[in-house]
């Protein structure tokens, strides 16, 4: 008989048109409105953002700013800083090339300040780009040694017969070279169920696995949960189990050498996703010269079981 656990952290109240908890890349999937925000969390964001977001705001922000420079450059008299040509865009490009040069403490030396207000604002913004290029710096070293998961999971997970009865399949790999010390997964099953009183409730339990820990994974990994009598999913059919609104929450931890310290990641699958009467098309195998080859092409690949 299973066993629900309390609930983990989601909520138990549901809806019948919830979408799932946990996107695949281990994210969760909440929508947050009126929260306050708060300068400090601007850090953050910039440290978790994508690689193509945080350079993006990095361009924006020295274009902004060489701007707004330029314009204080040419409210003071651009004749400040160079000789005064015939156009007002050449102007501009002149006082913004001066902010460029200031604000990265380049220098060519072609244009240089010479009053005391245009020494002042150049002063000023060089001082600014002194701080504004650490923060920078110590944007991109946290990046980098931002201690993260790089695990991949299996897009497809699978439903077929096993040890007399039938079992829930998915598979996963580590995407660096590095070794993964320890590793252990957790799987929670949520359903999505309409109780007696017409409201939508989710149910949580903690599924049993064939293995829930290793020592070390140097090629993939098979996670495997049996549906014995001890399953929530014991007496569902194959097809009924496909239908079922229902997500599998997944924990993964372990050790990792690089960042010499432990790291998490989750994942999800919808039940909606199983392929029934399908494997795992093997993703190692071995060369002429005996040595293993992990071929990542192939670890998403199935095959329908023949009958």
């Amino acid at each position: 008989m299973a066993r629900k656990i309390k609930d983990p952290g989601f909520g138990a109240s549901s809806n019948k048109d919830a979408t799932r908890m946990v996107n695949n890349d281990g994210t969760f999937n909440i929508k947050r409105i009126n929260s306050s925000k708060k300068f400090l969390e601007t850090y953050h964001y910039l440290l978790n953002s994508s690689w193509l977001s945080f350079f993006s705001l990095a361009a924006i922000g020295f274009l902004t700013i060489n701007t707004l420079f330029a314009l204080i450059y040419l409210l003071i008299g651009v004749e400040e800083i160079t000789s005064v040509s015939n156009s007002l865009f050449n102007d501009f490009l002149n006082a913004f090339f001066f902010s460029s040069q200031t604000l990265t403490t380049l220098g060519y030396g072609a244009m240089a300040p010479n009053s005391v207000w245009s020494g002042i604002v150049s002063s000023f913004e060089a001082f600014l780009g002194l701080v504004m290029f650490s923060f920078l710096t110590g944007l991109i070293y946290g990046r980098f040694s931002k201690p993260k998961a790089s695990i991949r999971f299996s897009k497809n997970i699978v439903l077929r017969d096993f040890n007399h009865t039938k079992a829930i399949m998915f598979r996963l790999v580590n995407n660096r070279s590095t070794v993964m010390i320890k590793p252990k997964i957790s799987v929670t099953l949520s359903l999505n169920k309409l109780n007696n009183a017409g409201d939508y409730t989710r149910s949580f339990f903690t599924l049993n696995l064939e293995r829930d820990t290793i020592t070390y994974l140097p090629t993939t990994w098979t996670v495997v949960h049996e549906i014995t009598e001890e399953s929530p999913l014991f007496e569902i059919d194959k097809e009924e189990l496909a239908n079922l609104n229902g997500e599998l929450l997944s924990m993964v931890s372990y050790y990792d050498e690089s960042f010499s310290q432990e790291v998490h990641q989750m994942h999800s699958y919808e039940l909606k996703e199983l392929k029934v009467d399908c494997k795992f098309i093997p993703a190692y195998f071995y060369d002429n010269d005996g040595k293993m080859v992990l071929d990542y092409d192939l670890f998403d690949k199935i095959e329908q079981i023949k009958s």
